[in-house]
């Protein structure tokens, strides 16, 4: 339980003796190796965390220089024993966390301590290795407590015993013992109002009676049956949480109640009035032999008939997914006209039906993700279906289509996901309207649309026309690309977030600079041998390229304006040149710009993937070669052997200077006749 202490933290941290922190009267000596309480501390001090240290034992005398100390934390310790006179100076001690040490060793000389304590609220003992007789023993003398924990115990059985004198208890904590059956345990406690009982082992919960209870969680058990007393008394209940177990039935719940969150996620239920093959359980009962001592008692119930004695009235969350739900009963949303939230994925449902009896004029979220429809089924007339729906998931089903006019209603509607259905939208009128699609023209309030992995082939037209859409998802169709971006026209203002993962884009020439308001684009696991040139103008502060055949990225790619605006890059798993990383390099000189991949990133030399940050030298020689201009190359290659020929024409000159200026004496010195 977090208790509001903060309110009290108006200076800054300072150290103390001790090595303890000090802020106003409170002491965090938290993590110190401490294997007993300091007796140099501030004799003023109201909260102490002794967190995280070797404290074995609480001796009478350790608190006895802190009378004024009402919060005492001695979590994970080493605790064994509290000494019976340990708290006698601290008789104004409202809060007492104790959890994670080894109180059970002593845990009946620990219990005449903490019976010093007349103004004690909330006790934590969770982490104890206590057994339910160890816990009765502690708390036996603790009718001021109002909250209190014994989770992460040892409990395995609860009955009246054990609570007895707490009438003053709100709050309860009971989750990850081996608790597997509770007699009248809760009777006492008639101010209880938050009850946790969640990761225990309990296998059914019936006669539940307690009308004062406001939260009720026994998720993460195997309960197989909720079955209310049958009265009549309004019950203060507001969330009941059974989720994580194996009801069998959808619960019986009290006829009057105020529940306004009912959370049923992850259990074997189903509706019997209409099975899949046809037939009909709707008048089968059954009865419940209760053994209570030596008496008994038989309870029929009409497992239909009592859906109807529960008020619903006030329901606004209905978690019933992951269930094996095939369909639901008539007139079952009719109980429910606060309901703004029903999820209803993972189940088996192969049809969902609407209709103005059903209006569900409240409801702000409907998921039927993950189930197995083929129809939704709209009765629209001249009143309002789903008339305050703002998110709509029919992911992962087998839709075709949606009934024409079903937006007409839905006058907030915000979010649709409509992905891995095998759904067509709509062209722009006149052309193919007999066609099974889904209509989202003129629907002005949509914004973010998910249309992944529908199979879209060639979109054409104008799809979005009276939209305004800002999140547009089109992943996994592989053949949406094969024309240009034009049937975006009427959203290029608006959208903001566009996904293209996955749709087999390779070419360069698709243009995405009329698209101006994009700030986040996906364009991974496509086939990019080249960065697309039309990127540069936009003013993206995402953008994705991972899983492509990118060989590199141009080198002024952080001058341009998409490089001055991006803040977040995603570039690996391309074949990177380590030879041509001068990209590299510019993008880890660019201010606030992240590279969230950035270790997965890796180029190629030869066979080898290297890291473009850490480069061996005998790489980056070879690279100099590689990218060297070959004009210099060729012109340093030829000048040694052209110097080589010229010193040689000179030594040889030199040699037979004297015989080649004999022979040209000899030859000018003789006379010519007339």
């Amino acid at each position: 339980l977090a208790v509001g202490w903060g309110s009290r933290m108006d200076a800054a941290w300072a150290p103390s003796p001790g090595g303890c922190e000090l802020v106003q009267s409170i002491m965090d000596c938290t993590g110190r190796w401490l294997s007993s309480i300091p007796g140099n501390l501030r004799g003023d001090t109201e909260e102490l965390f002794l967190d995280d240290n070797t404290i074995q034992v609480l001796g009478n005398a350790s608190l006895l220089l802190y009378p004024q100390l009402w919060h005492l934390s001695l979590t994970r310790n080493r605790l064994e024993l509290i000494e019976p006179g340990a708290f006698l100076s601290s008789q104004g001690l409202e809060v007492l966390s104790l959890t994670d040490n080894l109180l059970f060793t002593n845990y009946s000389l620990t219990a005449a301590a903490l019976s010093a304590l007349p103004a004690l609220r909330v006790l934590d003992l969770a982490g104890n290795q206590l057994r339910e007789d160890m816990v009765s023993v502690l708390v036996s003398n603790l009718s001021s407590l109002e909250s209190l924990s014994v989770a992460r115990n040892i409990i395995m059985r609860l009955d009246s015993s054990i609570f007895t004198n707490l009438t003053e208890l709100l709050e309860l904590n009971l989750e990850k013992n081996y608790i597997f059956e509770i007699d009248n345990a809760f009777e006492g406690l008639q101010r209880l109002q938050r009850l946790n009982i969640a990761y225990n082992y309990l296998p059914c919960l019936v006669g539940f009676d307690l009308t004062q209870l406001r939260v009720l969680n026994v998720s993460n058990n195997v309960i197989e049956w909720f079955l209310t007393l049958e009265i009549d008394d309004l019950f203060e209940l507001e969330v009941l949480d059974l989720s994580h177990n194996r009801l069998l039935f959808f619960p019986v719940l009290p006829r009057q109640s105020k529940l306004h969150s009912l959370l049923l996620q992850d259990n074997r239920m189903s509706f019997y009035q209409r099975l899949p093959n046809g037939t009909s359980l709707a008048n089968v009962t059954m009865q419940f032999l209760i053994i209570d001592g030596n008496s008994t008692n038989i309870t029929t119930v009409r497992l239909w008939d009592e859906l109807c004695h529960s008020n619903l009235s006030s329901l606004r969350l209905l978690d019933m997914s992951q269930n094996e739900v095939w369909g639901l009963p008539d007139d079952f949303l009719a109980q429910m006209p606060s309901l703004t939230h029903l999820k209803l994925n993972q189940n088996c449902l192969e049809a969902f039906h609407l209709s103005e009896e059903d209006p569900l004029a409240m409801l702000t979220e409907l998921d039927l993700s993950q189930n197995q429809l083929v129809e939704l089924g709209v009765k629209v007339g001249a009143g309002d279906i789903l008339p305050s729906l703002q998110l709509f998931n029919l992911s992962s089903n087998r839709l075709q289509a949606l009934p024409p006019g079903i937006f007409t209603h839905t006058r907030k509607i915000t979010t649709l996901d409509l992905s891995r259905n095998r759904v067509d939208l709509c062209p722009q009128p006149g052309e193919a309207e007999s066609l099974a699609c889904v209509d989202i023209r003129g629907v002005e309030t949509l914004t973010h649309l998910s249309l992944a992995g529908c199979g879209l082939q060639g979109m054409g037209g104008r799809p979005f026309q009276g939209t305004s859409l800002m999140h547009l998802d089109l992943s996994d169709n592989r053949q949406v690309l094969s024309g240009d971006l034009g049937w975006l026209q009427d959203i290029v203002l608006t959208l903001q977030v566009l996904s293209l993962r996955n749709t087999s884009l390779s070419s360069t020439a698709v243009d995405f600079s009329a698209l101006s308001s994009l700030v986040r684009l996906d364009l991974s696991g496509n086939c990019l041998a080249a960065f697309p040139t039309s990127l540069g103008t936009l003013r993206l502060r995402s953008l994705d390229l991972r899983d492509n055949c990118l060989p590199a990225l141009p080198r002024d790619v952080a001058q341009v304006p998409l490089g001055r605006s991006l803040r977040e890059l995603y570039l690996s798993r391309n074949p990177y040149n380590c030879c041509t990383l001068g990209w590299w390099d510019a993008l880890q000189q660019a201010e606030g710009l992240r590279v969230p991949d950035g270790r997965e990133v890796t180029c190629s030399h030869g066979s080898r993937a290297l890291s473009p940050g850490a480069l061996p030298e005998p790489v980056l020689q070879s690279c100099r070669w590689q990218t060297a201009d070959l004009a210099l190359l060729y012109l340093v290659l030829a000048l040694p052997t052209c110097l080589t020929l010229l010193v040689a024409f000179v030594v040889v000159f030199l040699m037979l200077k004297e015989r080649l200026l004999k022979m040209v004496k000899t030859q000018c010195g003789v006379s010519s006749p007339y």
